[in-house]
């Protein structure tokens, strides 16, 4: 999964997982939902039960040397990718009969694609902006550049938000940002590892600088500055378990109540130079951060300052320039970080950079060749099924009051499910692709959804928009959207086969749905009400009935063992793990009633109830490099695969009886947890 794709507000829950069956080609093939090949029956389920259903999966699916991780999700991504890749070769060939949509995507693949024309250009598409911030004369002058370089994450994030106490308004937000290395705990841990990351992280800063020419004694004195000026920002930054309360991302304040917060910075030129010279009031996600940017906008000198802004410009645009700068960039940031072996193929790259950038516009054409109306209707009526069942989960729940459970009714009964696609299309006719100009593609397409986000401001929600393109291999729900989403790129097999038997079908697909359903009900989504506002809708027992709950889960799960010595942050992890255990909980219930009228007959040797369980085990079938476990252990909310099955099974009294599992085996959970 890519942690850096989707810049989404502040709440948005992303999972990689997934829902339905698309149509596809006649002649394609794929994995059936439950797979006995994958299964390793040497491993007693009641021992290691994600072994038991992957085992044989891991031993035929190595890692490939391009990639950090390697799942069944990384495999349908990958056939995915093959399928854009046909369509953008399609629309970028020269004489092809395109319209604008196929002209754009076709010219920004084959700008992409040509790699003698970036290699020839060198570092030359930096030269217009590096010499404006050479010519930087005060810090005055910071704010005027740092409003030009919106997409190269200079200093920190702006942009647009649902208004936390008005969900039907959209308002302006600043927030945390301004770093190289992915999270603030990479600048402030004491740990060998993370010192060791350190330098060479400094040390990748300096190639970096080399390659823009500047000497070596030099390039290592500004990756000292770099360093320097990012490990302040750090230290105001917020945790990320910190920024799971949504209480604490929500601080609406004046233009003026922001200029106090950091004077050093011009706010009233930044707002003007962005589009919007007379903001009245923004939402402020960090405020401390802004304290720390201001303290260090006093103490850092000018030039170094420019140094910084030098080498965000290069870090952010690094993977469109030429070859030296891609390898280096990929050095650190692949191998270092993640254990990535080798580089992805450059249409890979480029396919993704244009679902990144043109999301909408390529989702069309594969929509209209790979997403029938008929899988559309048949996902919608799974996720019927999957609320059914937690409606009637809410209307048992023992802990919870009639007063709090019939808010929750309400909440439920408002969700809106999104399948596939947009019911409307986003306009791409003012953004312009040039063909063979690579970086101009991306920085005008960059621009391009700046301009669009902060057009939003002052206006109604628009809650028909989508946060993932179609072809998307993902799924979210938004808590202040109140919202699930499943885009047409997560419907396709292996997740669900109709022609699969369906227990299978449920474990997996309807553990999905029913995840994203929890999302409403974790730790965060439970905050907001059946609009998306914030607003406590829960009586004080009841609130403190779900923590105890909720904490049980967070304990159980800060016990896993990710890698070395490091264990999973069960704060940081709570929202996941809660809604693994509530979907899959409610997708057996759905699945219960969905074949109550049946005489369910073994299969393979595996009991229905058995291949229910299977095939959700098997639905996180993968295994990841070591660098990308650290990685992840930092800023993934989302346990190891083996603990969202390992984890999911133990609490489930169903899967015991499935398995015969005894008491005191290691996947019977004496201390049973359970919120839905």
């Amino acid at each position: 999964m890519s942690f850096t794709k989707f810049r989404l507000t502040p709440l948005v829950i992303l999972t990689l997982l997934c829902v339905a069956y698309a149509q596809q080609p006649a002649s394609s093939s794929h994995e059936p939902v439950l797979d006995i090949t994958s299964m390793d029956r040497t491993i007693d389920p009641c021992t290691d039960f994600f072994a038991y259903s992957c085992g044989g999966w891991i031993k035929q699916n190595p890692i490939p040397p391009d990639q950090s991780s390697w799942d069944t999700y990384s495999k349908m991504q990958d056939e995915n990718l093959a399928r854009l890749r046909g369509i953008l070769e399609e629309a970028s060939a020269e004489g092809a009969t395109r319209n604008p949509i196929t002209q754009k995507i076709g010219d920004y693949y084959a700008s992409c694609m040509d790699e003698n024309a970036i290699n020839a250009k060198g570092t030359d598409p930096l030269k217009t902006k590096l010499d404006q911030i050479a010519g930087i004369q005060s810090k005055a002058e910071i704010a005027d550049m740092a409003a030009s370089m919106t997409d190269n994450n200079v200093l920190f994030r702006f942009g647009s938000i649902q208004d936390f106490r008005d969900a039907n308004q959209v308002i302006a937000d600043a927030d945390q940002g301004g770093l190289g290395l992915p999270d603030r705990d990479y600048y402030t841990k004491d740990d060998a590892k993370s010192k060791e990351l350190r330098q060479q992280y400094l040390t990748h800063v300096q190639k970096m600088f080399q390659l823009l020419g500047d000497k070596p004694e030099q390039a290592a004195s500004e990756a000292q500055a770099i360093m320097r000026i990012e490990t302040a920002l750090a230290k105001g930054s917020m945790t990320r378990v910190e920024r799971r309360d949504p209480k604490a991302l929500d601080h609406k304040m004046s233009g003026a109540e922001m200029d106090k917060l950091s004077p050093q910075f011009r706010w009233n030129v930044y707002f003007t130079k962005v589009g919007l010279p007379s903001l009245s009031s923004l939402n402020v996600d960090a405020p401390n951060f802004f304290k720390a940017l201001n303290e260090a906008l006093d103490n850092e000198s000018l030039a170094d300052w420019k140094i910084y802004l030098r080498w965000h410009l290069v870090h952010a645009n690094a993977p469109f320039l030429s070859q030296p700068l891609v390898n280096e960039d990929f050095a650190f940031f692949g191998k270092t970080l993640r254990g990535q072996e080798q580089l992805s193929p450059r249409w890979k790259r480029c396919t993704e950079g244009v679902d990144d950038d043109l999301g909408e516009a390529l989702g069309q054409a594969y929509v209209a060749k790979y997403f029938s109306p008929e899988a559309k209707q048949q996902a919608l009526q799974i996720v019927k099924e999957i609320e059914d069942a937690m409606q009637q989960d809410i209307e048992n729940l023992a802990w919870m009051s009639p007063t709090t459970k019939q808010q929750a009714l309400i909440k439920l009964r408002a969700v809106r499910n999104k399948i596939g696609y947009p019911d409307k299309w986003r306009d791409y006719s003012k953004l312009q692709i040039v063909r063979g100009d690579e970086l101009g593609n991306v920085e005008r397409s960059r621009k391009f959804e700046f301009n669009r986000q902060l057009a939003k401001i002052g206006r109604p929600v628009d809650r028909g928009e989508w946060d993932m393109s179609p072809p998307t291999v993902n799924a979210y729900y938004n808590p202040q959207m109140n919202d699930i989403n499943f885009p047409a790129g997560v419907l396709q097999p292996p997740a669900f086969d109709a022609s699969s038997d369906a227990a299978p079908n449920y474990g997996d697909t309807g553990g999905t749905i029913g995840h994203e359903l929890t999302h409403g009900f974790d730790d965060e989504g439970r905050q907001f009400d059946a609009q998306g506002n914030l607003r406590d809708w829960w009586t004080e027992q009841d609130a403190k009935q779900f923590q105890q709950r909720a904490d049980c889960i967070s304990d159980q799960y800060s016990k896993y063992t990710i890698v070395d010595d490091i264990k999973i942050n069960g704060k940081l992890t709570l929202g996941e793990d809660v809604a693994d255990l509530g979907g899959l909980l409610l997708a057996y219930n759905a699945w219960k009633q969905d074949t109550k009228s049946e005489k369910l007959d073994p299969i393979d040797g595996l009991t229905p109830e058995q291949r229910f369980f299977v095939g959700y085990g098997q639905s996180w079938c993968g295994h990841t490099r070591d660098e990308t476990k650290r990685l992840r252990a930092t800023v993934d909310p989302h346990s190891p695969e083996k603990y969202r099955t390992n984890g999911v099974v133990s609490n489930m009294p169903e899967f015991q009886e499935a398995f015969h599992c005894k008491a005191g085996s290691p996947m019977v959970n004496l201390n049973r947890c359970r919120v839905w």
